[in-house]
């Protein structure tokens, strides 16, 4: 997962990849050290062709505002640069694949 500190460097990569995972994280949030290596790991396995980036809400405070974060970790899910999947602090890999195989397969079918 590539880490972003920049808004518009988060905005750009959104903009420019056909479809992108990001991973919103606080300082200090256990649930987000552990599940983040895990859902890298989910989609690098998965989802080989969506781009993958994480940024920490205290390195850019501007995510809050600009996606709507309630809480962290959030997880968003890009699709040419429309919001498709948000989740949140209890995720679930088996849940949150069936909403993203639908799509995935839809966009990048062979």
């Amino acid at each position: 997962m590539k880490k972003l500190t920049d808004i518009e460097e988060i905005r750009a990569a959104i903009a420019e990849s056909d479809a992108v995972l990001l991973y919103i994280s606080a300082p200090n949030c256990s649930v987000c050290d552990v599940l983040r290596p895990k859902i890298d790991a989910f989609f690098a396995k998965r989802y080989p062709k969506v781009a993958r980036i994480q940024a920490n809400i205290a390195d850019t405070p501007e995510l809050g505002a600009a996606f709507h974060i309630l809480s962290a970790p959030a997880i968003l899910l890009f699709f040419e640069g429309k919001e498709f999947l948000r989740e949140g602090r209890n995720v679930s890999l088996q849940q949150m694949a069936q909403k993203v195989d639908k799509i995935y397969n839809l966009y990048f079918e062979d």
